[in-house]
């Protein structure tokens, strides 16, 4: 039987990266989506003959659906639209949304027996463990794709999660790990999005770059392995090889390696729990010659402290903390905000939010967008004060 793939974020890096292992014919895609790209993903879904393609943008519909005239892809937009196109039957959900847009829509795709290949970190970030109990009671598997946490699923096998006493995720560094603070205060979008190992989206590396990626990767491995925050560490890796550890009670540490290609936890997620047979980048650690480590400056990056600093409050503090970083993101790439205002201006929303008790736990999606939303909103009236520190 021919395993069937839906993917949310088609038109992305990890939507690309997915489709290029599907293109050997192994898999049938059932759905593809984008944000407002109607171009691309009628392309996409022209090429894999896809059943149904959606934009979230409706004002992309009519231009999607002019394009798919003629096939049988059943074109769709808005939040039902999403909705329907992740329901939609398939063995495997892959989630690459980025940001907290993506929560609704997976949830929706959850099944029982289904694989949720999960490349958003937002959706556990802004409600972890609603994410976590709605999968479970729906009978969903979600699988990690984050390199990180797909090299933890990997190594947590090799010994009794009673056994566990550390987890660590490694970060390259980003762009900036050897920076001075006083660069640091003029570095632009444009250098910010040059990671120096992955190729990935404008969001994803200025939050490699900020140190807040790994920051927000912790929350979601908090949720998605039901570790405490003293069991969760971050060490500074520059090569990408090593892409988690997790050590046990017995003093061993098992390791994950592999090229820095995102194809490869793809791939594990596609074909798990077989391992797929593919023309994957061999690691040669001869060639390699040596492996780095070091502390995290959280001083440099206060953003991974921040992060650490929500998970360990706890209820609504991660969402909260996603949706300033987004904000901010956004503010640093209009160039309205300079690249250490973005890590200012999320512990302002952060300190407001705590004062004004927006820090619940969500119960719901709905609860979940609406901390969401206050969070933003907040974010929008501090920003001209970090805004006019940037001039």
């Amino acid at each position: 039987m021919v395993t069937s793939v839906s993917i949310l974020g088609a038109t992305g890096s990890i939507g690309a990266s997915t489709l290029d292992l599907l293109r050997d014919g192994a898999f049938r895609v059932t759905a593809l989506t984008a944000n407002s790209d109607a171009k691309k993903l009628a392309t996409l879904a022209r090429e894999f003959d896809a059943e149904i393609a959606a934009v979230s943008d409706e004002a992309a519909y009519t231009e999607l659906k002019t394009l798919l005239a003629g096939t049988r892809t059943k074109a769709l937009a808005g939040a039902n639209g999403m909705a329907e196109a992740a329901a939609a039957r398939s063995d495997i959900l892959l989630s690459a949304i980025v940001g907290s847009a993506g929560l609704a829509p997976t949830i929706a795709g959850f099944a029982k027996g289904r694989r949720i290949a999960l490349a958003n970190k937002e959706c556990l970030v802004t409600a972890g463990r609603l994410f976590m109990r709605e999968a479970q009671a729906k009978g969903a598997i979600v699988l990690p794709v984050d390199s990180e946490h797909n090299a933890v699923f990997q190594a947590l096998a090799c010994g009794k999660r009673d056994a566990v006493s550390k987890v660590t995720l490694t970060a390259s560094g980003g762009p900036f790990r050897t920076m001075s603070r006083e660069r640091l205060a003029i570095v632009t979008p444009e250098e910010a999005v040059r990671h120096p190992n992955w190729s990935m989206g404008a969001k994803i590396s200025i939050d490699s770059a900020t140190l807040m990626n790994k920051g927000l990767e912790l929350i979601e491995a908090a949720y998605l392995f039901d570790l405490a925050p003293s069991q969760l560490d971050v060490l500074i890796h520059p090569q990408s090889v090593v892409h988690a550890l997790v050590e046990f009670h017995d003093g061993s540490v098992v390791a994950q390696m592999a090229h820095p290609d995102m194809r490869i936890p793809i791939g594990f997620c596609l074909a798990w729990p077989e391992r797929m047979n593919w023309n994957a980048p061999k690691l040669d650690l001869a060639k390699l010659g040596t492996l780095h480590f070091e502390a995290p400056d959280y001083e440099r990056f206060p953003a991974l402290k921040l992060a650490r600093s929500a998970l360990e409050t706890g209820g609504g503090a991660p969402n909260v903390l996603n949706a300033a970083n987004e904000v901010a993101i956004d503010a640093f790439r209009a160039k309205r905000l300079s690249f250490q205002g973005i890590p200012g201006l999320v512990e302002a929303v952060l300190d407001k939010a705590a004062k004004e008790g927006h820090l619940r736990e969500p119960g719901t999606v709905n609860d979940a967008l609406a901390v969401d939303h206050v969070a933003r909103s907040f974010a929008a009236t501090l920003l001209p004060q970090f805004a006019a520190k940037a001039s």
